[in-house]
């Protein structure tokens, strides 16, 4: 079975202004990374990043620390809300379903073996 990296056990939140990691398994959080103000932050993933727009900016985070990579202010274009798209495959419900299913599998088979 093959070994999954770091990051994929990780799940992605934008709220007030920030990006939080949170470990799927635990809830912990594992990084927080301070964006821009106190808005709506939308998030998205894809193989190799993290991407966040907030207040009419979009920021590139590693996934695993949360580091900025890079911001773009997109001058010009007013601070409403922005969705993310990309030619890369975005993480999305297929990934999440599958890792939530397994989790509840888990979960499942550790209450079968304490009755």
């Amino acid at each position: 079975m093959a070994r999954r990296s770091a990051t994929s056990s990780l799940m992605y939140l934008g709220i007030r202004g920030r990006v939080v990691a949170l470990n799927r398994m635990t809830g912990d959080e594992v990084w927080r990374a301070e964006l821009k103000g106190s808005g709506f932050v939308q998030v998205a993933r894809d193989q190799d990043y993290v991407y966040a727009t907030t207040r009419g900016e979009i920021f590139c985070l590693t996934p695993d620390t949360g580091q900025l990579v890079w911001n773009n202010p997109l001058k010009g274009l007013g601070m409403d809300l922005a969705s993310i798209a990309s030619d890369s495959p975005l993480s999305a419900t297929s990934d999440f379903t599958s890792s939530a299913t397994s989790i509840q599998r888990q979960r499942a088979a550790a209450a079968a073996a304490a009755t």
